[in-house]
């Protein structure tokens, strides 16, 4: 059964819950981001004067933030969004088909407000420590090697991130373990690839942090790269398995939890709280 897909005023009116659990996704992952960084970078943090060793300190960051990946993509609130709290991992399954239109604008704005929002919780409770260099709002900024070389970076990163979540989502082995893998993603690459491009693969995550200080110089770089990679692991994953798509636009589709996406509703829920998809876009 197909639906036409609903207007932006009933869509928020239907939505907004996974509008909600969108924002609080990216505003959560920046807060851990924001606490983790001051605890490790901070001259004046105990932490950093027990860590001298720089390379140690961003493997135990990317860590930390594989972790809290982990934890947004598993909680129940990331299992009913579909935890995609990135703009390219949005725009992504809208190209794909597996998200409407107007939900995948409403996701972008949620992701960015709430990005900002955990930018400055995190500001308004821990200060200059926070805020001054070297931790700096955790900006993403190009490495020592270049602008040229970070857009490179954070290209190739997006593209081998979303290549792995569309393979793992087309698969009833890795799918369950896409959480972890995702994880495991963030963490080796905050840990091999940061010093390179800051690693952002996130246009929300990258305002959050240069809104608050001004920092505008590099944005298109990050606004652009991780998409157009996202994109085209998109467009690479169609060339090896055809257009054979048969996943929905979750990253962990649990189904106790309602899907807006593919039209899933658990028992406990009535059909017409949930937008049935347009024809053509097959659910999970």
């Amino acid at each position: 059964m197909s639906r036409v897909p609903l207007s932006p005023a009933r869509a928020l009116r239907a939505h907004w819950p996974e509008y909600l659990m969108e924002a609080w996704g990216l505003g959560t992952f920046m807060v851990s981001a924001g606490v983790f960084a001051t605890l490790l970078e901070s001259p004046g943090s105990p932490v950093h004067r027990a860590l001298a060793d720089p390379d140690l300190r961003r493997v135990l960051m990317g860590l930390a933030m594989g972790f809290t990946a982990v934890a947004i993509i598993y909680s129940p609130w990331g299992k009913r969004s579909g935890a995609h709290i990135n703009p390219a991992v949005t725009l992504s399954f809208l190209r794909l088909g597996k998200i409407a239109p107007t939900d995948a604008a409403f996701y972008i704005l949620a992701q960015i407000v709430g990005g900002l929002a955990g930018v400055l919780a995190v500001w308004a409770l821990l200060g200059a420590a926070f805020s001054e260099p070297p931790v700096d709002f955790v900006n993403t900024l190009p490495g020592p090697a270049g602008v040229g070389a970070a857009f490179a970076v954070e290209l190739l990163m997006a593209c081998g991130l979303m290549l792995m979540v569309t393979t793992a989502l087309g698969s009833a082995r890795l799918g369950p373990r896409i959480g972890l893998l995702a994880g495991a993603l963030v963490a080796l690459y905050i840990a091999l690839l940061a010093p390179l491009s800051g690693m952002s693969i996130n246009p929300a995550r990258t305002f959050a942090s240069a809104a608050p200080g001004g920092r505008w110089d590099y944005l298109w770089l990050y606004f652009t790269a991780p998409v157009l990679g996202m994109l085209l692991a998109v467009e690479l994953g169609r060339l090896l398995r055809g257009r054979r798509e048969r996943f929905c636009a979750k990253l962990c589709h649990d189904p106790a939890y309602r899907c807006i996406h593919c039209g899933h509703v658990p028992p406990n829920q009535d059909q017409a709280q949930v937008q049935t998809p347009p024809a053509g876009r097959p659910g999970p």
